[in-house]
This record gives C-alpha cells, structure tokens and sequence, in this order.
C-alpha cells in the first residue's frame, strides 16, 4: 500500500545538558534502525497571557531556541547521517503533554529521556520512569546524562 512508517524516537528537549545527551543518543539510535527523531518542546502556560498573539510569540521564541539545541547537539550528525529530525512545540504541563502527545502517535517507538548526572532526575524522569512506567504505549529509554559521545556511539 504506501511506505512502512519509519520508527520514531521522541525526545523531550529542554536547556539541560542531559536532554542534549539524549537527543544525541536518539539521533545515533535513529541512524542505525533507519528511523527518525522528533523533538518536543513544551511551553508551559503562562499564568496571564493578555492577547494571543503573545503566546504565539513565546510559542514561536521557544521554537527557534529548540531549533538552536538541536542544531548545536546533532545538527552535523543529522546532517551526515540523512536523519530526518521534525520540531514540535506544544503548549501546556509537561507530563500530560508527553502523554497526550504519545497517545495520539503509534508511530513513536520510544520515549527517550535524559536524566541528570546527580540530583533530582526532572520531572519527566519522575514520572515516565515511576508512576506511570506502565501506562505508555512505547518503551521509555533513559539515558544517563553523564555519558561521553564514545559512550553513546557504543550504546545506540
């Protein structure tokens, strides 16, 4: 009928060190099955937000900043390999955004989370990896945020 849909891995990106771990992670995991990455970010509410066009305009700033990690983290990599990489931005609490946002796409293969070197794991981690572990449709891989690039070359 039509092309099988490639096997997506989705990244919660955030301006921690150990989400740029995980996309890379991802990106590599991706070359090597031949799949895709996508890459959430979330705009949580703003508490007043007058006119709608402000929210465009936060929604359209954090699309640039993602943009911006993406192509410092794995923009070469992307590059080189043919990995084709899709920005989405979506407003709203993270760990429901997450799950909505799986829920609505069975083409997501994995959650692909990074988790901080030491300290608090983020919420995502807490949740994803706790409370609701068993309530995806798609695996969770978590990704140690301490990992060297040579690390995650043997690992993907």
């Amino acid at each position: 009928m039509g092309a099988e849909a490639k096997r997506t891995y989705l990244v919660v990106i955030d301006d921690s060190a150990e989400a740029r771990v995980a996309l890379r992670f991802a990106a590599r995991r991706a070359a090597k099955t031949q799949g895709r990455i996508e890459v959430l970010g979330i705009v949580e509410p703003q508490d007043f937000v007058q006119f709608g066009g402000v929210q465009a305009a936060i929604e359209e700033e954090q699309r640039l900043r993602i943009e911006g990690v993406v192509s410092s983290a794995v923009g070469e990599f992307l590059d080189e390999s043919g990995v084709e990489a899709k920005i989405i931005v979506q407003q709203g609490e993270p760990v429901r955004a997450v799950r909505d946002y799986i829920g609505e796409r069975p083409e997501v293969a994995a959650l692909v989370l990074g988790a901080a070197p030491n300290g608090n794991p983020g919420p995502l981690v807490a949740n994803f990896c706790g409370n609701d572990a068993g309530r995806l449709p798609c695996p969770v891989m978590l990704i140690p945020g301490s990992l060297s690039d040579e690390q995650l070359e043997q690992l993907s």
